[in-house]
């Protein structure tokens, strides 16, 4: 199960439960494999009508994210130099 990667019912629908992966590879709906199981498959796999509708739902971002956007990644905060705490009071108007 491409993780990241959302999976579409046939019909456009995008599939937020578990799935399984088939001995033929194919991915599945359900921890499982059941009566229920259907096929899912990635956005570049559906029909035309499939993927107007799986666009609705944010295109190939993965469904962890919220809305559809990118995680974006936290960046350690730099400690600030003697001199550029200088350049700041010096704008802030101290050691004028």
């Amino acid at each position: 199960m491409s993780t990241g990667v959302n999976h579409y019912k046939s019909d456009g629908t995008l599939h937020r439960g578990n799935t399984h992966r088939m001995p033929n590879g194919e991915v599945h709906t359900g921890k499982t494999h059941g009566k229920t199981s259907v096929k899912l498959f990635h956005l570049n796999e559906l029909s035309k009508k499939a993927k107007e509708k799986a666009m609705a739902y944010g295109g190939n971002y993965s469904s962890n994210s919220s809305g559809g956007a990118k995680k974006k990644k936290k960046t350690k905060n730099k400690k600030q130099t003697t001199a550029s705490r200088t350049k700041t009071t010096r704008r802030m108007g101290r050691y004028s």
